[in-house]
């Protein structure tokens, strides 16, 4: 079946830039990624990891230098025009909105960059921003909107041409709250349409929330790609067990015991157990129970602490 994404042995290399060896700078090294059709694909990892890179190459913005790249099975080198017709790509921030247009103006204009016209472009720019809760707001000069609702503008305007495939380039970076939950919903709405849409992002919690799968990547390479219900088990770690007035003899019995990789108080009265291997977890919880301690609550590990396992342990910086 072919895949919406599907890159082999992609590599993009920037010849102005050097590495500490006097080598090209490899943003994208040996790139390999499939996102099936219909996909909510996270793409996580830390700023210089390829992530923009690899949105620009899939767009057709940015040629590689090596390797291949399709988009529902055309090629990003041979077939660029099919490919422009059939991602749209949403980037997060001020890029691609023209300020001192409306939405409507801003929709109107990059329709008409692809061909559309008339009724047929007057009808889709109507419905999408009705979709995109922009029709009060539609014929507003776009700088004196709200970070969020300037968001709710690229979202409109990625999806102008009705692209099978979404591309959304860290689109909440740099929001409130509220609008960054806002923006959330509409992408759950937009996995109903059957789309599919390759989501990078430096949070963990909206990968959780909105994925089928991530990908984590590293340097331009890519570390392992899993579900986010067992993304978890990329670690050693397969458990925690946080408890409550745990007595101190306890707790020293908990970290002698075999098979516990931590004991880490959480402020309070709490600990945190981590453990080595699923065999463990039983010991600790018949452990706490025979002492009495009865506030006791177990979880896989997070998103977060996977990648920072992964990939924050080598000494890079990661953005909450």
């Amino acid at each position: 079946m072919t895949a919406a994404v599907h890159t082999r042995g992609l590599t993009r290399a920037y010849a102005g830039r050097k590495t500490d060896r006097g080598r090209d700078h490899l943003a994208l090294d040996s790139f390999d990624l499939r996102v099936e059709e219909g996909e909510v694909h996270g793409l996580l990892g830390p700023n210089g990891a390829g992530k923009t890179t690899l949105c620009r190459i899939l767009s057709t913005v940015l040629l590689p230098t090596g390797g291949t790249a399709e988009v529902l099975g055309h090629d990003v080198r041979t077939e660029a025009d099919v490919v422009r017709r059939t991602v749209g790509i949403v980037f997060g921030g001020e890029r691609g909105l023209y300020g001192r247009l409306t939405p409507r103006q801003n929709l109107r204009f990059w329709g008409a960059l692809y061909g559309l016209g008339g009724k047929e472009l007057r009808r889709r720019t109507d419905a999408l921003l009705e979709r995109t809760g922009l029709s009060g707001r539609a014929d507003d000069r776009v700088d004196t909107m709200s970070r969020g609702m300037k968001q709710r503008v690229h979202i409109a305007r990625g999806l102008i041409t009705d692209p099978p495939v979404l591309i959304l380039d860290e689109p909440t970076n740099g929001m409130d709250p509220v609008a960054a939950h806002d923006f959330r919903a509409m992408i759950t709405e937009l996995r109903t349409d059957g789309r599919t849409v390759l989501l990078t992002t430096h949070d963990m919690g909206e990968a959780e929330a909105l994925c089928d799968r991530v990908t984590l990547v590293d340097r331009g390479r890519v570390i392992a790609t899993e579900t986010t219900d067992s993304v978890g088990a990329l670690l050693a770690r397969h458990d925690r067990i946080d408890a409550t007035d745990v007595p101190p003899e306890v707790v020293t019995a908990l970290c002698a015991l075999p098979g516990t990789e931590s004991v880490t108080p959480l402020g309070g009265d709490t600990i945190r157990v981590v453990t080595a291997d699923a065999g463990t977890v039983g010991e600790v919880l018949r452990l706490l129970v025979a002492s009495g301690v009865t506030r006791v609550t177990t979880a896989p590990p997070g998103l977060e602490e996977v990648y920072l396992g992964l990939i924050g342990r080598q000494g890079m910086r990661v953005r909450p």
